[in-house]
């Protein structure tokens, strides 16, 4: 069985950091893309971070130069450096994953359950 385990969020001043992981688990034979979405309360989901299998990254907007993505690929694991964090950056952080499970030749998509970040003015 695969899942997504994120880890990291929590409660932090404006003008602090976080780092969020999000480790694969199970019988994976292929990742693709992994991203970070996050969503507020009373708002739809959006894209917060992009990182394909070669390392090319994607940013929104509003947090280009503060949050950086990474992952480790032995590890099946991506992450999110998130830097000088402001009020409104306050969601439930999600992982997701365009994977291929073991004997299977399609593409799945996952979601791991959501982490709530907090950054108090």
């Amino acid at each position: 069985q695969v899942q997504l385990v994120e880890s990291g969020g929590g409660l932090v001043q404006a003008g602090g950091s976080l780092r969020l992981s999000c480790a694969a688990s199970g019988s994976i034979s292929s990742i693709a893309a992994m991203d970070w979405y996050r969503q507020a309360p009373g708002k739809q989901r959006e894209l917060v971070a992009t990182i394909t299998s070669g390392g090319s990254t994607n940013y929104a907007d509003s947090v280009k130069g503060r949050f950086t993505i990474s992952r480790d690929n032995a590890k099946n694991t991506v992450y999110l450096q998130m830097n000088s964090l402001r009020p409104e950056d306050t969601a439930v952080y999600y992982c997701h994953a365009d994977l291929q499970k073991l004997g299977w030749p399609q593409w799945f998509s996952y979601w791991g359950q959501g982490t709530q970040v907090t950054v108090s003015s």
